[in-house]
């Protein structure tokens, strides 16, 4: 059995030894992806001292102001990768269209979606933040710049994972063989594995929504939560409210205590806020390795064939069974029964 304290690099040169056919690349590609949240996490431990707080005053293709910290992670990713040799093209939240590395494709095999800095509204106030990514292997032949490279499911991820910056930085990262977390010791520079092997609870004790938005719900939406709080000691409720809003701060905890997030569609945002490519599916590929769920209502995640690049997704990640009970109020199946319940 593999020992909590080996650093990142050896344990992904370790799961390549598993493979024989393996060729050493996408190894490299993600201790890359180690260095690069490395860089990112000094500079957020500096952001109070540094001059990269605030906005710039562009707004992204989301219509959303751009950080500072936004605008300095994303372009710490274009610059270790844009002469990895290893990627071909890079894909950010930040960024309109696929930034082409024309330079790479000679030989990179592999597209890097990515959200640089996740959690842009808690910058200012010292809140936490992330990091999330998702790799893919090319298409063959010489169609990288067609819709056919960007619009794939989830489940063709080679690779993907994510990066909080909290009181301590952790690195968690699925490559289709369980879910590893590590955490970077300062004194040395280096990723270290503190949580082998994750995995999560069947069913929680907390869910994880912006309540906020409770008037523009979905009635299924409210009767959920709604259910969630009822006292009923039997079957574990009521459940405990916990919202950070940040993705990967709400998700990390769900990840390792169980329980439930939910960004789902409302009456003001039918298809939900969070994108597919780089946000809910490198997270769903992440949680399914730990053994929970992740959908979006109607179906699974991973599955979901995009249709646009930066295409938004309700989501209902998290334990197994909670996820499953989420997704019962949302296609009426529970609903029914509750509404029945209540009349009694």
């Amino acid at each position: 059995m593999r020992s909590k304290g080996i650093t990142l690099t050896r344990h992904i040169l370790m799961e390549q030894r598993a493979h024989p056919s393996a060729t050493g690349e996408l190894s490299t590609l993600l201790a890359q992806v180690g260095l690069v949240t490395k860089i990112i996490a000094r500079a957020v431990s500096r952001a109070g001292l540094a001059d990269i707080l605030g906005v710039t005053g562009a707004v992204n293709v989301h219509g959303e102001e751009v950080k500072r910290l936004d605008e300095y992670a994303n372009q710490t990713f274009i610059n270790v990768f844009g002469h990895s040799g290893l990627v071909c093209t890079l894909v950010s939240e930040e960024m309109e269209k696929p930034k082409h590395l024309s330079e790479n494709c000679s030989q990179g095999k592999y597209i890097l979606f990515f959200d640089p800095l996740d959690g842009s509204s808690n910058i200012d106030v010292n809140g936490t933040i992330g990091t999330i990514f998702s790799i893919h292997h090319r298409m063959d032949g010489d169609r990288h710049e067609t819709d056919a490279e960007w619009f794939r499911p989830g489940s063709e991820q080679v690779a993907a994972g994510y990066v909080i910056y909290g009181p301590s930085t952790i690195l968690v990262y699925t490559a289709g063989n369980g879910a590893h977390g590590f955490t970077l010791d300062p004194t040395i520079g280096e990723f270290l594995l503190s949580h082998e092997n994750i995995r999560i609870p069947g069913r929680g004790k907390t869910y994880s929504i912006n309540e906020g938005n409770y008037p523009v719900w979905h009635p299924s939406t409210r009767d959920f939560i709604d259910h969630l709080k009822e006292k009923d000691p039997a079957s574990g409720r009521p459940y405990s409210s916990r919202y950070v809003g940040a993705l990967v701060a709400d998700f990390h905890r769900t990840l390792l205590q169980g329980g439930i997030f939910l960004y789902p569609g409302d009456m003001k945002n039918p298809k939900g806020k969070l994108r597919l490519l780089y946000e809910a599916a490198p997270l769903a590929f992440v949680v399914e390795q730990a053994g929970g769920a992740a959908g979006s209502g109607t179906e699974r995640i991973l599955d979901i064939r995009p249709t646009d690049l930066h295409q938004r997704v309700p989501l209902l990640i998290g334990s197994s069974e909670d996820v499953a009970l989420a997704e019962s109020f949302a296609t009426g199946r529970k609903k029914r029964d509750y509404e029945r319940r209540k009349k009694t």
